[in-house]
C-alpha cells in the first residue's frame, strides 16, 4: 500500500502549523488560556520582547484568534481576548500538553495540573469515533483524500 499524498497548500494540518508552529505563538496562546489579557502581563509572564509580542498579538487579531478590546485605565488601553476561533484551539494545546507530559516531563514533574471546575476530575484529551465513541489511535484511522 502506498502512502497517501496530500497537497500542503490545502492541507488543514499544514495551514494551522504555519500559523501556530512557532514557540512564542504557542506560549502566547497558553497565556491567553491562563487568563492573561493585557500586553504588559503577556510580556512579563513570557519574558518576550515587546516587538515580538506586538507582532504575534497583531497576527492573532488579524487571524481572528484574539480580539482587541479597549478598556479605560488612566488612558484608553487595550486587552486581548480569545474569540470563538481562539477558544477552539483549546483541544490543540491540551493535546500538546498531554504529549509533553508523557514524553518530555522534567524530573520534578509537570508544572501544573488541570481539573474540571464542576466535578474536580482530571482533564484528558481523546480522539474518538463520532459514530461509535471508541477511542482511536493513528493505527485505527484510514485517510481518504478529498482532492
Amino acid at each position: 500500500m502506498s502512502p497517501v499524498k496530500v497537497t500542503d497548500e490545502l492541507c488543514t494540518v499544514s495551514l494551522p502549523a504555519a500559523l501556530l508552529g512557532e514557540r512564542w505563538t504557542l506560549l502566547l496562546l497558553r497565556q491567553a488560556f491562563l487568563g492573561t489579557r493585557r500586553f504588559e502581563d503577556f510580556q512579563s509572564a513570557m519574558d518576550i520582547s515587546r516587538s515580538v509580542l506586538t507582532e504575534r498579538l497583531a497576527k492573532f487579531v488579524e487571524e481572528g484568534i484574539l480580539s482587541r478590546v479597549a478598556y479605560k485605565d488612566v488612558r484608553t488601553r487595550y486587552e486581548y481576548r480569545l474569540t470563538e476561533k481562539g477558544l477552539d484551539l483549546y483541544p490543540v494545546l491540551m493535546a500538546l500538553r498531554k504529549w509533553g507530559d508523557r514524553w518530555m516531563t522534567p524530573e520534578e514533574g509537570p508544572s501544573f495540573d488541570l481539573h474540571h471546575r464542576d466535578c474536580g476530575g482530571q482533564v484528558d484529551v481523546k480522539v474518538e469515533c463520532a459514530a461509535c465513541g471508541d477511542e482511536l489511535t493513528a493505527r485505527d484511522v484510514r485517510v481518504t483524500p478529498l482532492r
